[in-house]
């Protein structure tokens, strides 16, 4: 099962800032990664967002402002976060959160991209989406 080879970094602690949207984990090999929960949702290891098989990924938009409602560890190899708009069915093992931190600049930008060849927004719907190319569509975490 994923999260459980041998030499896996694992978290030793895992904290949720509620007012800046972050989860902050800190692995046992010294590394530390912040994590936006936009971040975290918009990359569920998830069926809903993932698809059942290459090119079936589903663009997630309007995810700007979503939090973090609850976390569950899953055994000791994984946590399932539970969002704000919903989406719980995503389990979270320390190797894919360790690669998302690794990963991050480079999966946030492919995020961007996709979004901005889908059309759509990081902002929920009902607020204001900024003009195509604005810059603040295209803010980095």
């Amino acid at each position: 099962m994923a999260g459980l080879q041998p030499g896996t970094p694992r978290p030793i602690e895992i904290k949720l800032h509620q007012k800046s949207r972050v989860l902050e984990i800190s692995f046992d090999d010294g590394k530390n990664f912040s994590l936006s929960c936009e971040y975290l949702r918009v990359y569920s290891p998830s069926a809903e967002v993932r698809g059942h098989g290459p090119g079936q990924e589903i663009v997630q938009e309007g995810k700007k402002d979503v939090e973090i409602a609850a976390i569950e560890p899953v055994g000791n190899y994984a946590v399932k976060l539970v969002f704000s708009d919903g989406h719980d069915t995503g389990l979270y093992s320390w190797d894919y959160l360790y690669s998302l931190g690794e990963d991050q600049p480079r999966l946030w930008q492919q995020y961007l991209e996709k979004l901005a060849l889908a059309g759509a927004y990081r902002e929920p719907a009902g607020k204001p989406a900024p003009a195509p190319g604005a810059k603040s569509a295209w803010k980095k975490i």
